[in-house]
């Protein structure tokens, strides 16, 4: 951890624009408001431990048995429980770095050693992590599209990845941003469907990001009923909450609009990718809702330019910034601070020879 000031998104005075956390600014989706104040109601009464219903409505959704589904409180509780339950003592999970930043400390909650595999130009390298699956290693996991470089993987580089895993170890598809995932110039590959014939692929989602309900925390996992079945026993210690069953289900409901909200974050966000490439500043391709800024020795200067006008971005991994994409008052704001950067911190020159060599 750094130091005061020093802690990757800079010392900021006065927030005007909160853009480290990877949060979605559109409204909520229709009904979610409704479905979840008339479940205050029952607030006296237990919830349904294993959310049946919202089970069940995913399932629908994806054509799948709900057996095979398993409703938890986020994505990342269910990801501890998974490898609580699939790894544990004495066992090896291999993950990307820079990644998702909670994936080192799950591993080692559940008592698993983590073996983090350098990304190469901003994306999973996925000969490198093949090559470092072992006799110890129990779970995979993949991040697609890739937090917080924003990378994605098509369903050809994963089912070639698929061939040279062992048949007993599990491989997670984190896809917690995947309806984002829209103009990258490549197809994304679809879990989903991919886990309906390979037995090992778990899939991890989310309402968080693109259905926005952060505040709620709900996510489900699906995969082949013997792995959701072994989660079943420690479900009971992460039951979601019955408003967030109901606004879950609703939130579902409204896919459709789900899914145009998310078509203008991803415009918005190409908007802001060619702003900040027109500036000289170094911007992969996203499929997120977020941008991510290998800027090497500069990384900090940029966080502390960016608190200087109430706008918070991170570092992550001393390897680059992170910055979510936010309304188009704060995504003009940063394109300002981008360009007084570029005039102040860094000459082109500078700055190219800062990024040649991040740092991993």
């Amino acid at each position: 951890m750094k130091p005061s000031g020093q802690n990757g998104i800079g010392t900021v005075t006065s927030i005007v624009h909160q853009l480290s956390l990877n949060e979605n600014f559109a409204p909520p989706l229709p009904g979610v408001r409704t479905a979840a104040e008339a479940a205050l109601d029952t607030l006296n009464l237990t919830p349904d431990p294993f959310s049946s219903d919202l089970v069940a409505r995913v399932a629908e959704h994806h054509g799948v048995a709900a057996e095979r589904v398993l409703a938890g409180v986020g994505s990342g509780a269910l990801l501890q429980q998974f490898l609580q339950v699939h790894a544990g003592p004495g066992t090896e999970v291999v993950h990307p770095w820079p990644s998702f930043e909670m994936y080192p400390l799950m591993i080692r909650n559940a008592g698993a050693s983590a073996v983090g595999v350098p990304l190469r130009d901003s994306a999973h390298d996925l000969d490198a992590m093949a090559a470092a699956v072992t006799g110890r290693t129990r779970v995979v996991l993949l991040c697609n599209p890739n937090n917080p470089t924003g990378s994605i993987l098509t369903a050809e580089q994963i089912t070639g990845f698929l061939d040279r895993i062992p048949s007993d170890v599990h491989v997670v598809l984190d896809e917690a941003y995947i309806d984002f995932a829209t103009g990258t110039g490549e197809t994304i590959a679809d879990g989903i469907e991919l886990a309906r014939t390979d037995h090992r692929l778990t899939i991890a989602r989310t309402f968080s990001k693109s259905y926005g309900l952060l505040g709620m925390r709900v996510g489900y996992l699906l995969g082949a009923e013997p792995v959701v079945a072994a989660l079943k026993p420690s479900a009971l210690f992460f039951r979601v909450s019955g408003p967030a069953q109901a606004a879950a289900a609703a939130a579902l409901a409204a896919s459709e609009v789900m899914r145009a909200q998310c078509a203008e974050v991803a415009a918005e966000r190409d908007r802001l990718r060619e702003g900040l490439l027109a500036h000289g500043i170094p911007v992969p391709a996203s499929g997120g809702n977020f941008l991510w800024l290998p800027l090497g020795g500069a990384n900090q200067r940029f966080v502390d330019r960016c608190a200087g006008r109430g706008v918070v971005v991170r570092e992550i991994a001393e390897s680059g910034v992170r910055l979510t994409v936010g309304t188009r008052a704060a995504n003009d704001l940063v394109l300002e601070v981008a360009a007084e950067f570029s005039a102040a911190d860094a000459t082109a020159g500078d700055l190219a020879a800062e990024v040649s060599e991040p740092a991993r």
